[in-house]
């Protein structure tokens, strides 16, 4: 009966309350993931433990990969997280397309639990701010530019925003 009240009223229950700990994002990514996947096993969150044990996955065989070091960095863990959420969003999108339902909603129930593992991402104004320093620092004037402008805010923002919000807003700014 606990798990029927449960789906039907998740809000009610504090779902995930291991990430607002400020000593969690103290810890690097290996370590979040096993506290997190504890306190997933202890509160019996099946679709939690599923996305944890995905991340997990993720990162060790981008640890194991051919010529790769021992620990990842920072920057190559948060890339490997967005590239996570966006396979979920995809395939998310993929199945509305199918009208699956059922398939789209726990995909991108885990994209949410992935995306907690994220850095807090820019709001479009904050990233519209770089494009638009990017473009005055370069003089870009014309779509010809699109490429230089999109190198310099992509390297400076990376792991803070998607390369797709950063694109559409450069192309906004270059447009005639």
């Amino acid at each position: 009966m606990f798990r029927f009240f449960y789906v039907l009223c998740p809000h009610l229950l504090q779902r995930n309350t291991y990430i607002r700990d400020p000593k969690f994002f103290k810890m690097s990514l290996n370590e979040q993931l096993m506290t997190a996947m504890k306190a997933a096993m202890k509160s019996k969150d099946t679709l939690g433990l599923t996305a944890l044990r995905s991340i997990k996955s993720a990162v060790l065989l981008a640890q194991t990969e051919s010529g790769s070091k021992e620990k990842m960095t920072e920057a190559e863990e948060v890339k490997l997280l967005q590239k996570l959420v966006k396979q979920r969003h995809d395939s998310a999108a993929i199945f509305s397309e199918q009208n699956r339902p059922d398939l789209a909603e726990p995909e991108l129930a885990e994209a949410k639990i992935i995306s907690q593992f994220l850095p807090e991402m820019l709001t479009e104004d904050e990233v519209e701010k770089y494009v638009q320093i990017a473009i005055s620092k370069l003089g870009a004037t014309s779509m010809k530019d699109m490429g230089k402008v999109m190198g310099i805010v992509s390297k400076e923002l990376a792991g803070k925003t998607d390369g797709k919000t950063i694109s559409t807003l450069v192309k906004k700014k270059l447009m005639p």
